[in-house]
């Protein structure tokens, strides 16, 4: 395969990974994912970070496709996460001479990961790589997702190299500019990949933003995903809106259920939000649905109705689990409501209740508790009509 030039004497030695199953062995991936990486070439020869170390082999050849000999001057690690430091112990031993570029907590993972200690070249905030002529200006965003995390900045081309920000799920297929493909899948994939990876840490995506606002980019080179250019202003604005927790005008409801009884509760309550001017709706069945998809529509939408039967004098296992999930994010400013189901003692409403509490979130409506059979019809479209009356009474 020809290595794709994206700018001049920039290429494109990324790989695709159509056969993970789950990314962090966590989250799904039925589109795939790519592991981006960018060989830049002036009178330095300069690599921006690695791929999987299962694809070393293909991204060895990507680069001597276009190096037919010479070998790479540095190595640029933006990030120190396996699927893009993978392949360093690698290409070291292909490319002896080559001196790696990152900050102090890159070196100490770099000598955790792969027992590496020499040929580094450290670098601060501000500072800058001299390559011929182009100069390559580093920025620290740290916590965006991990510590160690750095932006490099290329004013005369004005690109900018992000790391795993403004990444998405999904391969790359045929195209690597965002131009070149269709984008449909990727917006989603972009909220599922913020939810998932990024959610917890909006603080330091707003300080890494604030940075970026002072530059000229015209073209975003992620570890994940599109290269962006067309459609930048798109993906920053993306990124602004979600690290805000702005939310879109619309609902999402999990619910357990284990006989059916508070999946009816579910379905009335979305049939009157329905009824009252609300969508779109999102719903899941927490025994169904990967969280990844719920914290993705969590992220997504301003409401969130929650329901669940009493278990064990508990909330239901999967509906335990995603709000572990849900307050590891620490998301703020959502609506909320909740509704649940019991036999002989009930628990689960409370618990939920309780849950809203500690994530600061507005409770709207009364909160819905059935015994046994659906005998709550008129409450539980009670609880949908107050949402849409706050959603629609509100300027989101």
């Amino acid at each position: 395969m020809t290595p794709k030039e994206i700018a001049h004497n920039l290429f494109y030695v990324g790989v695709n990974d159509r056969q993970k199953e789950l990314f962090e062995n966590l989250w799904p991936l039925p589109l795939g994912v790519s592991y981006n990486a960018y060989l830049l070439v002036d009178e330095k020869i300069v690599l921006i970070d690695t791929v999987e170390v299962g694809y070393a082999d293909v991204f060895l050849k990507e680069i001597e496709g276009v190096l037919n000999g010479r070998a790479p001057d540095y190595l640029i690690v933006g990030h120190m996460e396996p699927d893009h430091s993978g392949s360093i112990r690698l290409l070291r031993r292909r490319y002896p001479k080559v001196q790696i570029v990152g900050n102090s907590k890159t070196f100490e993972m770099l000598e955790g990961y792969h027992g590496i200690t020499s040929g580094l070249y450290e670098v601060k905030e501000g500072d800058a790589l001299h390559i011929g002529s182009r100069e390559l200006r580093f920025y620290m965003a740290p916590m965006v997702h991990w510590p160690e995390v750095m932006f490099t900045y290329d004013p005369k081309e004005k690109i900018l190299f992000s790391a795993d920000a403004f990444g998405t799920y999904g391969a790359l297929n045929g195209g690597v500019l965002d131009a070149e493909l269709d984008l449909a899948p990727f917006r989603d994939e972009m909220i599922r990949y913020y939810a998932n990876i990024v959610g917890k840490y909006a603080g330091p995506v707003q300080k890494a933003l604030g940075k970026l606002s002072a530059m000229d980019i015209q073209t975003i080179c992620s570890t994940h995903g599109p290269v962006w250019r067309e459609y930048r202003a798109e993906a920053v604005a993306l990124y602004e809106a979600l690290s805000r927790y702005e939310g879109e005008h619309g609902v999402t409801i999990a619910y357990a259920s284990m006989y059916g009884h508070t999946e009816q509760m579910a379905e009335t309550i979305a049939r009157s939000l329905a009824e009252n001017g609300i969508k779109p709706i999102a719903m899941h069945n927490v025994s169904k649905s990967n969280a990844s998809y719920i914290l993705r529509d969590l992220f997504r939408y301003k409401a969130l109705i929650l329901g669940s039967p009493t278990y064990s004098n508990q909330l239901f296992p999967e509906m335990e689990s995603l709000l572990g999930k849900i307050e590891i994010r620490q998301v703020k400013g959502r609506l909320f409501g909740c509704f649940g189901s019991f036999t002989w003692a009930g628990a689960s409403v409370k618990r939920l209740a309780a849950f809203a509490e500690r994530m600061n979130w507005e409770t709207v409506g009364e909160p819905v508790e059935q015994k046994q059979g659906l005998s709550t019809r008129q409450a539980c479209r009670s609880l949908g009509k107050a949402m849409a009356d706050r959603l629609n009474h509100r300027n989101l």
